[in-house]
């Protein structure tokens, strides 16, 4: 399996009002190109605050970041935001879409900020929306007119339009009805098995489960992990498995 990025003693700390908060505490982890890694544990385990880590985002305490073999956990903030643009895409629970744009001039804006030809990022995000099921009509439209389904699945295409090293995933479905978070899911899952990488974090187990790879976190630790085999509709032990797991960590 070939890495794609990993951390040595990750720690974040935050201070308030000057107490300190430690967050991650020393983790090393491991992420593996190809991939869908999904990243759970109780509320204020960490877990979004580890993607943010990852994604350079924000900065850590102390620790390394590795990305393909070079140190990013140093670079100054402007470095980050270049290395963003470059080798990540978002998806967030909240959906962030301007909309005072057309869905498809959010996407374009996002492929034209790193200098693309207008022409090929047009092409991208034309092929993408057509693979996420939103047609011509619908890419014209504001945010607001497009269904809560339809506004992450096209958020998705933004994540995606630069071509990322890795899809970072914060709660994507959180906000979502189960049928709008199912459709979501189905592209998520489409994606990575035509080989995108993806980090999600999720408190999900129907969204875990769309993962081959669970990282447990409790109090800033990584306390387990789970391998599954590639995302199945028709997989009846995958659940079994994961079931198993949460439940031998009091989840």
């Amino acid at each position: 399996m070939e890495t794609v990025l990993k951390t040595n003693k990750l720690c974040k700390t935050f201070s308030n009002e000057g107490l300190q908060q430690h967050v991650l505490k020393n983790l090393d982890v491991e992420l593996y190109k190809g991939d869908f890694t999904v990243i759970m544990g109780s509320s204020g385990a960490g877990k979004t605050t580890l993607l943010y880590a990852l994604s350079g985002m924000d900065k850590p305490t102390l620790g390394e970041i590795w990305f393909k073999g070079e140190k990013i956990s140093g670079y100054s903030s402007d470095r980050l935001a270049v290395f963003r643009r470059a080798n990540c895409g978002f998806v967030f629970q909240q959906i962030y879409l301007i909309d005072k744009m057309s869905v498809m001039d959010n996407v374009l804006i996002s492929g034209l900020l790193t200098g693309q030809n207008r022409t090929t990022v047009i092409q991208n995000a034309e092929r993408l929306f057509t693979q996420v099921n939103i047609d011509a009509a619908a890419q014209r439209k504001f945010p607001s007119q497009l269904s809560g389904g339809e506004q992450q699945r096209a958020a998705v295409v933004r994540g995606l339009i630069n071509q990322p090293e890795i899809l970072f995933a914060d709660e994507p479905t959180g906000a979502l009805n189960s049928n709008n978070s199912s459709a979501v899911l189905d592209v998520l899952s489409a994606f990575n098995q035509a080989g995108q990488t993806i980090v999600m974090v999720t408190h999900d187990i129907k969204s875990a489960l769309r993962g081959n790879r669970i990282i447990y976190l409790n109090d800033g630790v990584v306390c387990g992990e789970c391998r599954l085999s590639r995302y199945a509709e028709e997989d009846s032990e995958r659940r079994g498995k994961l079931e198993a797991f949460l439940e031998d960590l009091r989840w």
